[in-house]
């Protein structure tokens, strides 16, 4: 998996200098799909809900940023698309197998 220099991500400085940091997602598209890592790190599940709304506030604003979209637009489209997603209920958690040896960071 290699990716152009300006899509690849970096661990903040704040993070890296943090101790007590842990990483709870990973996402990536591969093959028309979302495959990710998760750790359920919080005690209740609310914690997290709140994380994937601040996450989509900082997404709208990165499309603002580098694609020139209206902020406010951006954020109502993600909305949209989680909408679409829960009302469609068709998700469904498919584990791949433990792999030691590939995909550990």
């Amino acid at each position: 998996m290699s990716e152009r220099p300006e899509f690849q991500l970096t661990t903040p400085d704040s993070v890296a200098a943090d101790a007590d940091a842990i990483e709870i997602i990973r996402i990536w598209w591969s093959k028309g799909e979302p495959v990710m890592s998760v750790k359920p790190a919080f005690d209740d599940p609310l914690k997290f809900g709140e994380l994937l709304a601040i996450a989509a506030r900082h997404m709208a604003h990165g499309y603002a940023v580098r694609h020139g979209h209206d902020e406010t637009q951006a954020y109502n489209r993600i909305l949209q698309g989680i909408s679409e997603v829960i009302k469609a209920d068709n998700v469904r958690t498919v584990a791949e197998p433990l792999t030691p040896t590939r995909g550990n960071a």
